[in-house]
């Protein structure tokens, strides 16, 4: 899915482990001889290396531009490797696990920095919105607060536990497990029900997911085998561990369940049950 105007060679996963073959993207740039290496990706629930990849551009005199927008949050708090000590650029959203408002922000080596302010302004948009940009502020005030850490922590805390409650349930967890907010579940060769079923289904629960490829997906991507879950939003309203381990449990029964709509509306009513538990609040609260 991308555009023309640039050449693309794509790197992937070890077919075993699921994990990035390191071996395969320096075959890939010293065949190729890329401008620009690329590392960063959205559905991809393990630590990524930047150390070796920038050794591995330095190889081929490339340029090593990280996208961190999923794990922004999780640098922030200095809970996953920085890529900024060792990337020319770096590209992040400020929503996700930064949990600010939906934006973005680019990072660079000083030297890049009067390229990129033009290429940005007058180059690609105009316009400044200044009540996300008062927005953004607040958001990195928020990421420089101890509670902050705590929270990303327990961010990571529930991560595993809906890893291993759905390992436990008899779910393939792409890569056996995670290290960040994200989990990528093999549905259809757990469960034989295609990620875009579980996600109609969960969404008729109450649940909110997607459908998503994994590694050496047989399925279309608008069909998939897989379904991506992420902690961070429930994670605010108050979810520990018990509560996605009971997510797995309703996830689980929606997957053996999803042409049975009265087995659906009984989790949808159960879901709702303990979310009420944990509302949202109001501003000013």
């Amino acid at each position: 899915f991308s555009g023309n105007l640039y050449h693309f060679e794509s790197y992937g996963v070890d077919k075993e482990t699921q994990l990035i073959d390191l071996d395969q993207v320096r075959e890939i740039a010293h065949r190729v001889q890329p401008k620009m290496i690329v590392a960063g990706a959205s559905a991809y629930s393990r630590t990524i290396d930047f150390k070796e990849f920038k050794e591995i551009a330095d190889e081929v005199g490339a340029y090593f531009m990280v996208d961190m927008a999923h794990i922004a949050g999780l640098v922030a708090a200095k809970l996953h490797p920085s890529p900024v000590p060792y990337a020319d650029f770096v590209t992040s959203t400020t929503h996700k696990t930064l949990r600010g408002p939906r934006g973005g922000i680019i990072l660079c080596k000083e030297k890049f920095a009067k390229a990129i302010d033009r290429s940005v302004f007058p180059g690609t948009q105009g316009g400044p919105l200044e009540h996300i940009i008062a927005a953004k502020a607040i958001c990195f005030n928020e990421a420089l607060q101890p509670d902050f850490v705590d929270y990303q922590k327990q961010v990571l805390k529930n991560a595993k536990a809906l890893a291993t409650s759905l390992s436990e349930l008899g779910f393939k967890i792409v890569s056996q497990t995670t290290d960040n907010h994200m989990v990528l579940v093999d549905v259809y060769n757990s469960k034989q029900v295609t990620g875009r079923q579980l996600e109609i289904a969960l969404d008729q629960c109450g649940i909110t997911v997607n459908k998503n490829s994994i590694p050496f997906d047989t399925l279309k991507p608008m069909v998939s085998s897989g379904i991506r879950l992420g902690t961070p939003a429930m994670t605010t309203r108050g979810f520990k561990e018990k509560e996605f381990e009971q997510l797995a449990q309703w996830i689980n029964q929606a997957a053996l369940n999803v042409d049975n709509p009265l087995e659906i509306a009984r989790i949808k009513q159960e879901v709702f049950a303990l979310t009420k538990q944990f509302p949202v609040r109001e501003r000013g609260e």
